[in-house]
């Protein structure tokens, strides 16, 4: 491309629509990279988006892209596999050989789920193993619910899901043994503990029916919450500089509330600075990003403007 672009948005989810969307209405030149690999692409429904409750996810994300292709911007189908400063502009190359240069960056790739190492879990990742209170707990509401003990924040899960169902079990596995105010507060639930290792998942028919302990013994479940650790998908950030720091659900980049990174000119959106956002609130991150980017353009469009009407003037 030989004309700069304003704004290049890579990721093609929630987030990067929604900056790219706030950017095309404001008449900036702007065009969205997507990998195509969306994290919740398992999960059925999407939920608690205000307005599109139980729409699938590939259909909120068919329209967002309608939406901003209506407004002059463009999505380019492709993965960024490495970003670099050249003077006052950004080069991006893509995986297919391409270079993409643009004066700004929001960076909305998302993070990976690394999911703990239970054989079956992958299989039903976003299906009948979940993770989320929020996305998924009113679907199985009333439901026999195990949660699979992986880190110390699986008491806090099973805290949660007791609001949903009084059918849940704790399973301990890899996680520390509850603190006497945790154990106070699974038996005043009433949430047993079954301690031992989990070995795998039990499936009939193409449903879960229990989880496998090392021992042999099976504990009947139709749905498993597991705790995985959320990395953001950062890479393409490494040659630029932009920190990227542990957390303790995993591996964030840091930002300001707008978006906002410690390089200039490189915002970021969604879930690759705010691990626990849920889809409206990825998207809503990439909406504030964009109008700071904008703005950002302005100032410095207005700059020049400014310069050369002395210029002229003198």
């Amino acid at each position: 491309m030989e004309t700069p672009l304003d704004v290049l948005v890579i990721g093609g989810g929630a987030a990067g629509l929604a900056a790219a969307l706030t950017l095309a209405r404001s008449r900036r030149d702007v065009l969205v990279v997507d990998a195509g690999e969306p994290r919740n692409a398992p999960a059925a429904a999407m939920h608690a988006y205000l307005g599109h409750d139980g729409l699938p996810p590939a259909e909120l994300l068919r329209r967002s892209r309608a939406e901003v292709e209506s407004y002059g911007g463009r999505v380019r189908p492709g993965t960024a596999v490495a970003a670099r400063r050249e003077g006052e502009l950004f080069a991006v190359d893509t995986g297919d050989g391409a270079t993409l240069r643009a004066r700004r960056l929001v960076v909305a790739t998302g993070l990976v789920d690394e999911l703990p190492d239970v054989p079956g879990v992958r299989e039903r990742w976003g299906r009948d193993v979940v993770h989320c209170p929020f996305c998924h707990g009113w679907e199985v509401r009333d439901e026999p619910v195990a949660v699979l003990g992986t880190g110390p924040m699986s008491v806090h899960q099973v805290l949660l899901f007791s609001a949903l169902t009084d059918d849940l079990v704790y399973l301990r596995h890899h996680a520390p043994e509850p603190s006497a105010e945790e154990a106070e507060q699974l038996a005043a639930l009433g949430v047993e503990v079954v301690d031992g290792e989990v070995a795998g998942l039990e499936v009939t028919d193409d449903r879960l029916t229990g989880v496998r302990l090392a021992d042999g013994r099976v504990v009947a479940r139709s749905t498993v919450v597991v705790g995985p650790r959320f990395v953001a998908r950062s890479a393409v950030l490494d040659d630029l500089g932009v920190t990227v720091a542990d957390h303790p659900m995993g591996r964030v980049v840091p930002s300001a509330p707008d978006g906002q990174t410690d390089v200039p000119g490189v915002w970021v959106a969604g879930n690759v600075t705010d691990l626990s956002a849920q889809v409206i609130a990825a998207a809503a991150g990439g909406n504030l990003a964009g109008a700071r980017v904008h703005a950002d353009l302005v100032t410095e469009d207005t700059a020049r403007a400014v310069a050369r009407h002395r210029e002229e003037a003198a």
